[in-house]
């Protein structure tokens, strides 16, 4: 599909009329009835305060837990801001990337986008990425509860650090399914995103209590602890270089951005630019506020809680795109069986993930294995789109024309630089045994 991305005919797609044909599980391969601005008011939109918390909610969750180490890897909170601050500039530019996009290829998900915007086979490549990282994404949210979970209950029944519960209803994997049945299944069945905006502004919300108490106890620390080194120069540029996928990881909100943007009130770029700077510097302060102590562990819970359905939302779309693709079903039929499909669908993805992370004990496994796919999405696919976005342009070639082509090919470059090096390092590390590691 060719983009025309004109001056002129941006803004008629930006238009209410052309904004609202998008819909979000819509498969480009298949044909289609666009649903009506009534209908899709129907089922629910966001105003830019909503989208914010959702953004957020997205791009928080199991990265909470990994910043710690990754400002200590990157040679402390003054390195780490300064790489936080640099990568932000991307990750906002790819986030405006993606609306644009959207817009001009009028399409619904973050994979649609792609196909759309670069061709079939980088299509495919994208969907197939979305859904590994997603679903592993999915696994360490529930090795996140677990984790959470033991120390909130050895607090509550004053039980020594290393003690292992006796009771069954203490156990690690009980726990863990009963939080998941009663509360991520039910979050991750709904069609729509925009239904996620009330748990994710409950999410937020305690995200910045974890954070003031943390802030909180560091100018004022308990008597009884002990102050940890912290480093205050990179050991090595190896080490900052080990330390950008989890930051990847962290601002990763790509994914789930474009049906956000489309859920919009007011679906246009000015906006959707402040509502991913507001959302991007949150997610910078909570980050950078919560690297000294690891406190409030119910309130982590619930932010790892009410990203789970947002990422796997992103996930389901995917394989309903896929499904419909492969089956060339017509619309009629595709609505009549969307909800027996959709409860399908989440429901083996909720059990899969469940069952694999109460066998999966190390988080830090799962993340160096998909935190190279968060470079990805938010570099080099955004890049891709931009620049054929660009050459697809029959107007003059002007020095904007090459500056914005450079910038995409420049994203390309350095999202693929971390992929390679992050999947590497993580292959050695973690798949190739080693002499002596258990």
């Amino acid at each position: 599909m060719a983009i025309n991305s004109s001056f002129g005919d941006l803004v008629e797609v930006g238009s209410e009329d052309a904004g609202e044909r998008a819909w979000l599980l819509q498969s480009p391969s298949v044909d289609s009835v666009r649903p009506s601005v009534s209908d899709q008011d129907a089922g629910g939109r966001v105003s830019a305060t909503a989208a914010v918390f959702i953004v957020v909610n997205a791009a928080l969750g199991a990265g909470l837990l990994n910043f710690p180490a990754a400002f200590n890897m990157a040679g402390g909170v003054m390195a780490g801001v300064v790489l936080q601050m640099s990568m932000l500039i991307f990750i906002i530019s790819g986030l405006v990337i993606l609306a644009y996009c959207s817009q001009v290829s009028n399409e619904g998900t973050y994979q649609e986008v792609v196909r759309a915007s670069c061709g079939k086979v980088t299509g495919v490549i994208c969907e197939v990425a979305i859904a590994v990282y997603t679903f592993g994404t999915c696994i360490a949210f529930f090795i996140v509860i677990g984790d959470q979970l033991d120390r909130l209950i050895a607090a509550v029944a004053h039980l020594p650090e290393g003690v292992v519960h006796g009771h069954w209803y203490l156990d690690r994997k009980f726990t863990i399914c009963v939080v998941g049945v009663l509360v991520i299944l039910p979050l991750s069945i709904p069609k729509e995103i925009g239904f996620q905006k009330y748990a994710s502004a409950l999410s937020v919300i305690g995200t910045w209590y974890v954070t003031i108490v943390i802030i909180l106890k560091y100018v004022w620390p308990d008597k009884e602890v002990t102050p940890g080194y912290i480093p205050t120069s990179p050991s090595s540029w190896t080490a900052v270089l080990n330390a950008m996928p989890t930051i990847c990881f962290g601002f990763q909100c790509h994914v789930s951005s474009v049906p956000v943007y489309n859920s919009m009130q007011r679906r246009h770029l000015k906006p959707w630019g402040g509502v991913v700077t507001i959302g991007m510097i949150i997610c910078l302060f909570v980050y950078t506020g919560t690297i000294y102590v690891m406190s409030v562990w119910s309130f982590i819970v619930v932010c790892v809680v009410t990203s789970y359905p947002i990422l796997h939302f992103c996930g389901r779309a995917v394989l309903e795109g896929l499904w419909l693709r492969f089956h060339g079903e017509q619309v009629e039929v595709c609505v009549r069986r969307e909800r027996r499909r959709r409860w399908l669908q989440t429901v083996v993805w909720f059990t899969l993930t469940l069952i694999l992370a109460l066998f999966i004990p190390d988080i830090g496994r799962v993340i160096s294995l998909i935190g190279g796919l968060a470079a990805c999405f938010i570099f080099v696919f955004p890049g891709l789109c931009l620049i054929q976005a660009k050459l697809s342009e029959t107007e003059v070639r002007s020095a904007g024309w090459h500056a914005i082509v450079v910038y995409g090919v420049v994203m390309v470059t350095i999202g693929a630089f971390i992929f390679g090096q992050t999947t590497a390092n993580s292959i050695y590390q973690d798949v190739i045994p080693h002499p002596g590691r258990q």
